[in-house]
């Protein structure tokens, strides 16, 4: 994948987690800054969403750790334990908000 190519699908992605925070019906405040996708809660906690370009990956760092997702096919997959994208931030924003939170692709 070129770095052209990279870009052009992660900022969709970066995109639309934006949209789906914004549907979400959990009080999340989501800021963006260039390639950064900052999510803060109520309790000061973030989970930051940032393009890797170099290595072709989104990272995701949360409360419970740091994440690679790497692009396959379709889906934006964790390249430790293969988990999607939008489900693995769904968790980690559930666990920040202590309360369910339901980030969806679309």
């Amino acid at each position: 994948m070129t770095e052209s190519e990279f870009l052009a699908l992660a900022e969709a992605v970066l995109a639309r987690v934006e949209a789906a925070v914004e549907d979400s019906d959990v009080d999340i405040d989501c800021e963006r800054t260039g390639n950064v996708l900052t999510l803060e809660f109520d309790d000061g906690s973030k989970i930051i969403v940032n393009l890797q370009t170099p290595m072709s990956e989104i990272w995701v760092a949360a409360r419970s750790g740091g994440y690679h997702f790497r692009l396959k096919g379709d889906e934006w997959r964790d390249t430790r334990d293969d988990s999607e994208l939008f489900e693995a931030l769904s968790r980690f924003a559930s666990q920040q908000a202590n309360e369910t939170v339901t980030l969806q692709a679309n």
